[in-house]
């Protein structure tokens, strides 16, 4: 986690007390399971809360004791025995330290899915306000990076908005696959526990049982969390990279608010560079290099082994710190950014009604003319526009073979902007529920 690119609302699901403080509180709901079942005294079971509660872990005492053990969870166990006491002695009855680490695992996972999804409705939120601020906002569609097609500003922001919202989806199945349970004990069989145990943890956690656990949660789990988090990332990028073209100094059409104050260059004391969304591409990327070690993880040998551990010490807190932040820096930029409608017009313009050749093609046919001709007649008449400038209105009035099929008026009205966007509340209506904001 670097802190540069961090929130600390999720770091600190991944301090070192916040888990130290799960991990406290699996050993005593646990310990609560079994006096209810006899096997210690609920005395003891008393006593453990009462003293966890109001202990403060020492991260450095643990980190001390682990250098001499080398096993975290006896560490911390060892340390936790100092508060309690005697009837610590009670404590992980049965228990084996994957139960422990993959549940508090777990607990941590649902506490950042918990934080993305609010991001994320922090995005939509924005996505949503801006596009039925530019629902008729007209403006060029590209293909291959050209000129193809007028649409809306309002479109293209809505088409976000439903990409986030499948995004959120994801995020919400991927929060309910990985809030899983395991107190399982050895190899996963319940020999020296009872499966009651691990109901009783799961529910005060927040959690259900997990159905087979062998010695470890199963890993598919994990591997299905992460690479939703890499496909929310996909979707920040595409965002960002789109609002980088925009930005380009020969389109102009949008960009990122520039504070007063704000500097785009050490050397070029002109320059507003899009550096937010630039970072978030970078992100982005991040985000996706860690779905591909957590779908490495599920292949562990027979009932467990620890080659998933170093890497989810790692991606747990680096994949959800990171994309926390890249969410609720990319509603920022929503919300701020800048769009010129008045560009968006003049880039429209730009080649000449080239834009409105599909319509002439297509009445073309409509009056008679094979496809084949049609596309030729048109395109002859383009051409001239796309290399030297021009009208392509213009030009089409002039050619005997398009007057053949269609008059002045007729050519006129295939030049109407309206036509391309008589559809735009319906696709609003699709996205939205509604055409109203």
């Amino acid at each position: 986690m670097i802190p540069r690119y961090s929130r600390p609302e999720m770091t600190e699901i991944w301090s070192p007390e916040t888990r130290f403080r799960i991990w406290f509180e699996i050993e005593a709901h646990a310990c609560d399971a079994l006096a209810e079942l006899g096997v210690i005294p609920e005395s003891a079971a008393a006593t453990i809360w009462e003293k966890g509660r109001a202990a403060t872990f020492d991260v450095e005492r643990i980190d001390a004791i682990e250098r001499e053990v080398k096993h975290d969870v006896i560490a911390f166990l060892t340390h936790l025995a100092e508060f309690v006491g005697p009837d610590a002695r009670f404590i992980h009855q049965g228990m084996t330290s994957s139960d422990v680490l993959d549940t508090c695992l777990n607990v941590q996972l649902v506490r950042a899915a918990d934080l993305l999804i609010a991001d994320i409705d922090l995005v939509l939120a924005a996505l949503r306000r801006r596009a039925f601020e530019h629902k008729m906002t007209p403006c060029i569609g590209r293909s291959h990076g050209i000129h193809a097609e007028p649409v809306t500003f309002g479109l293209k922001l809505a088409q976000a908005y439903a990409e986030f919202a499948r995004g959120r989806d994801r995020l919400v199945a991927a929060r309910k696959e990985v809030a899983t349970c395991a107190i399982s004990g050895a190899v996963g069989t319940f020999a020296n526990i009872d499966p009651a145990v691990e109901e009783h943890v799961a529910e005060a956690m927040g959690l259900v049982p997990e159905p087979v656990s062998t010695q470890v949660i199963p890993r598919d789990r994990h591997a299905a969390y992460f690479a939703a988090l890499g496909v929310v990332a996909s979707s920040v990028e595409r965002l960002a990279v789109e609002i980088r073209h925009l930005q380009r100094t020969e389109v102009l059409e949008a960009e990122e608010y520039f504070s007063p104050g704000q500097k785009g260059s050490s050397a070029m004391p002109h320059k507003r560079n899009p550096v937010l969304s630039e970072n978030l591409t970078g992100l982005a990327r991040m985000v996706r290099s860690y779905a591909l070690p957590a779908m490495e993880n599920v292949a562990l040998w027979h009932e467990r082994d620890i080659s998933h551990s170093s890497v989810e010490r790692m991606i747990g807190p680096d994949a959800t710190v990171t994309l926390d932040f890249a969410l609720v820096r990319l509603a920022g930029v929503v919300d701020k950014l800048l769009v010129y409608p008045n560009r968006m017009q003049k880039n429209l313009d730009l080649l000449g009604g080239l834009v409105h050749s599909q319509r002439v093609l297509l009445a073309l046919t409509q009056k008679g003319s094979s496809r084949e001709d049609a596309y030729r007649l048109v395109q002859r008449n383009a051409m001239p526009v796309w290399e030297q400038g021009g009208d392509f209105l213009s030009l089409l009035k002039a050619d005997a073979d398009v007057r053949a099929y269609l008059s002045e008026a007729e050519l006129e009205s295939l030049f109407d902007l309206g036509y391309h966007l008589k559809h735009v509340d319906t696709v609003f209506r699709r996205v939205f529920g509604t055409t109203i904001a």
